[in-house]
């Protein structure tokens, strides 16, 4: 089944953050260009270097709404993957150009999802859409509430 186009809009107001004119989702956008080493024997990128793509956008997003991967370590917290998954459409070339458009997904007591769609740069064609989920653990590694700093940012998220 052929997927919903994927058309982001730059917000106005605000830097970094698209609105997919199809669904009327906020999504936050950065860019990256595939290394010679993302690629495979077949000259595509490696399903799994897309995992690498979907921590960048995290990353990415996280800094730029202010709370840091480093700051939530410091604050005693990690969010271990538990879950994830992706659907691919077009393949990644060396060298290619795309948008790694994420988004806050579920929230539970305990676990947290994030949302992920890759597009070319050019022309905003669907690379790939996926998710990722996370549980929160404490230094100790024992599952504990999410802290109170992300689900204030799950709530605020722009929609």
């Amino acid at each position: 089944m052929k997927p919903k186009p994927f058309v982001p809009e730059p917000m106005e107001g605000r830097d970094g953050f698209v609105r997919d004119r199809t669904t009327g989702l906020a999504w936050h956008c950065c860019r990256l260009r595939t290394l010679y080493a993302d690629t495979d024997r077949s000259q595509v990128v490696y399903h799994a270097n897309y995992l690498r793509y979907f921590e960048y956008g995290r990353a990415s997003l996280m800094r730029d709404v202010a709370y840091p991967y480093r700051e939530i370590e410091e604050s005693g917290y990690t969010y271990p993957i538990i879950k994830m998954g992706a659907d691919f459409f077009t393949p990644l070339y060396y060298d290619d150009a795309m948008c790694i458009h994420t988004r806050p997904g579920a929230l539970e007591r305990v676990k947290l999802a994030f949302e992920y769609v890759i597009t070319t740069e050019e022309n905003h064609g669907l690379v790939c859409k996926g998710f990722t989920c996370h549980c929160a653990v404490n230094n100790a590694g024992i599952p504990v509430g999410i802290d109170e700093k992300t689900v204030k940012l799950w709530k605020r998220f722009p929609e």
